[in-house]
């Protein structure tokens, strides 16, 4: 009774660099991101064999809320004029045909306005029963873990065939502190590739530090204003003098899990009595096997 979620935004980029640009439609179009989303998706559902599932896109991949509490936020990824995020020129016309394929394959797409795909996945996680598998090779999702309920991610940071299924012990191991708190880490820490420069100071070790002996970031503030004993001198200092981004830390750094979801069916698509629409669809575009092995994966 598996729910799958697809990031599909980082399944598409991952293609997208993946597979040989040299794949093309008959009419010159680049598809090489769409056969590689496809054949990743085919292959995750024979390893997994979920029984719903979604493919989750940012309404707002910069949402007027993170923004508004640090106008930095993702800003390292927009044009130097605009507000658009940087995009290679050759997979923006992939993305529509892409969506095209999924919604004659019935596969859901959803997407809400003024939220990221990470906070639209973590609301499914939230609210769906488990098994919960959440498919993106981005490491914000490890703070939905949750053994008790079964929420694992496949990390893709390494590809689909050597990819990690990350569960509490996976990111104790990794980072070296309780599974539960990768969000606190993260908040001191920093994320580089979301724009966010975490506490002044404070790198990986301390961010593990803070995290291993404190359960949220108050805990931490109370700490290094009151000399905590795990605390250095200069860890302590770094912490007070981060106060302000830490105030807005957990807001931004969180996934939302109270998103306004659409009311649709995620069942695994059913055969349809003709595949006719599919079959030209694949012809036009030219792709290939990869439209066949979706097939297979649905057991269709």
């Amino acid at each position: 009774m598996t729910l799958m979620l697809l990031d599909s935004a980082s399944l598409w980029y991952r293609a997208y660099y993946g597979m040989p640009d040299t794949l093309l439609a008959p009419d010159g179009t680049p598809i090489h991101a769409v056969r590689g989303f496809i054949d990743m998706s085919a292959r995750l559902i024979g390893i997994y064999k979920p029984d719903r599932i979604v493919a989750c896109l940012d309404g707002d991949w910069r949402p007027t809320w993170r923004v508004e509490l640090f106008p930095d936020y993702k800003a390292n990824r927009l044009e130097e004029e605009g507000d658009e995020e940087e995009e290679p020129e050759t997979l923006t016309p992939q993305i529509p045909i892409l969506l095209d394929l999924l919604d004659l394959f019935g596969i859901p797409v959803v997407g809400v306005d003024d939220f990221e795909a990470d906070d639209v996945m973590a609301t499914y996680a939230e609210v769906e029963k488990g098994p919960i598998r959440i498919v993106t090779g981005d490491r914000d999702l490890f703070q939905m873990v949750d053994d008790k309920r079964d929420i694992k991610v496949v990390y893709l940071a390494k590809g689909v065939s050597a990819h990690d299924l990350v569960d509490l012990k996976y990111v104790s191991d990794k980072y070296q502190i309780p599974g539960e708190r990768y969000a606190l880490f993260a908040m001191f820490r920093g994320d580089p590739s979301d724009g966010l420069p975490g506490v002044r100071g404070i790198g990986e070790k301390g961010a593990a530090l803070i995290a291993s002996n404190f359960a949220n970031v108050d805990e931490a503030i109370a700490a290094a204003h009151a000399g905590h004993e795990s605390l250095s001198a200069s860890l302590a200092k770094k912490i007070i003098a981060g106060v302000d981004y830490l105030k807005i830390a957990p807001t931004v750094v969180q996934v939302a899990r109270n998103v306004t979801l659409p009311k649709i069916d995620l069942a695994m698509p059913k055969a349809p009595a003709d595949l006719s629409a599919i079959y030209q669809f694949k012809e036009r575009y030219g792709l290939g096997a990869s439209v066949d092995r979706l097939i297979s994966a649905l057991g269709w």
